[in-house]
């Protein structure tokens, strides 16, 4: 009995480290590894031991351990994909800010994973984070692993195959993301606009060099007010990939 249920606990655990390992917002947060491999294993515990009948009473080694093992992480993947789409979002529109406004160049390196980010997209992902954990994100990310070890019990996991769910998804999640910086974006698109025009008048004025500093006094003052306004915005884009979870993934 007690080894059913630690080799449940250890297979399950594969069902929530992903969420941890891979996805923000928790690889914005510089955490020891074996911190989050401990509260993935205190979390399966939790739940092996609320769901006996889905864990280590589900007979999940009829097909082998190793068809279990694969099937509980291919399932952890699908649950984490949501929130990694929706931090993407906010990163790919920084990005696409970041060329507008002539930083382009400018990158800041991720201490967690090593990994260049955009400069107005490292701002947006830190404030969506701040959101997630101000709200109840952690509190439904622990209901969705609950729930989804009642609708899918230990090792019988897999990722759906219907599309759909996952592309209305995707398009939500980046039309939400475009919204946080339309507002920056139209702003400079009109500051090119009116330079545009003023290189048709002055033609011995030095545009290149007018047009950044212009962009870059735009981005930054209109930056701040874009990300104070829009916490509903970034409530709203966390809330669709919590939702969107569970659609992800079947029962094998």
């Amino acid at each position: 009995m007690l080894s059913d249920q630690a080799v449940a606990i250890l297979l399950l655990t594969l069902r929530i480290v992903p969420a941890f390992a891979f996805t923000a917002p928790f690889t914005l947060l510089r955490v020891p590894a074996i911190v989050r491999v401990l509260l993935s294993i205190a979390l399966a515990a939790w739940l092996v031991t609320a769901n006996p009948v889905q864990t280590w009473q589900s007979g999940y080694a009829a097909h082998g351990l190793a068809i279990a093992a694969m099937n509980e992480l291919v399932l952890g993947i699908g649950l984490s994909l949501s929130l990694q789409f929706a931090f993407a979002a906010l990163l790919t529109v920084g990005r696409a800010l970041d060329i507008q406004a002539g930083f382009g160049l400018a990158v800041l390196v991720d201490p967690t994973t090593k990994s260049q980010m955009p400069l107005v997209g490292t701002l947006f992902a830190y404030a969506a984070a701040a959101i997630f954990f101000t709200s109840d994100g952690p509190a439904n990310l622990l209901a969705i692993w609950a729930a989804s070890v009642q609708a899918v019990p230990l090792g019988t996991g897999a990722l759906s195959g219907d599309l759909g769910p996952l592309l209305a998804y995707l398009s939500s999640a980046f039309v939400i993301a475009c919204g946080l910086g339309g507002a920056i974006m139209l702003a400079l698109f009109l500051a090119d606009l009116a330079i545009a025009f003023m290189s048709r008048t002055l033609p011995q004025m030095n545009v290149m060099l007018l047009g950044f500093q212009v962009k870059a006094l735009m981005t930054l003052a209109l930056l701040p007010a874009a990300v104070a306004l829009s916490g509903a915005l970034l409530l709203r884009l966390l809330r669709t990939a919590l939702e969107a979870a569970p659609q992800l993934v079947t029962a094998g």
